[in-house]
């Protein structure tokens, strides 16, 4: 199993900001990682929250059960020691995913708090990040 995490804003997908997000849905994103972890063997489980609780929740029950994890962290990327923290329990790989890349947009979104405790970062690739993320994770695990 492993778990895709969404933070805030993400269930706005297609409709969020296109030119930078794409047209894409959240519907659309979802079934590409459960279609791309049937094509790699993995049952695959997608989660989005606005909730920075419920997220850091979610870390502590991946990390419980030894369940590698792909984190869009979306804003929390930037200010969330909380998520930080949780991120830094991991028992399992953890890959930090993007859609757009951070380091080429405004520059509050150049550092993130969480890539120093992820095994990786993928960014700027839109929703093919998320495949790029599933691939690694079934060679790290």
């Amino acid at each position: 199993m492993i778990l895709v995490l969404n933070g805030p804003n993400l269930k706005r997908l297609g409709t969020r900001e296109p030119d930078v997000y794409g047209a894409e849905t959240f519907e659309d994103l979802a079934e590409l990682c459960v279609a791309t972890g049937r094509e790699l063997g993995e049952h695959v489980e997608v989660r989005q929250t606005d909730d920075e609780a419920e997220l850091v929740s979610w870390l502590h029950e991946a990390a419980d059960g030894r369940i590698p994890v792909v984190l869009n962290p979306a804003a929390f990327t930037h200010y969330s020691y909380a998520l930080r923290d949780a991120i830094a329990q991991r028992t399992a790989p953890l890959v930090e995913v993007h859609i757009s890349n951070p380091a080429a947009r405004e520059e509050f979104r150049h550092n993130s708090v969480v890539a120093g405790v992820a095994t990786g970062t993928i960014a700027g690739f839109g929703l093919r990040s998320y495949v790029l993320a599933l691939h690694a994770i079934t060679q790290l695990s």
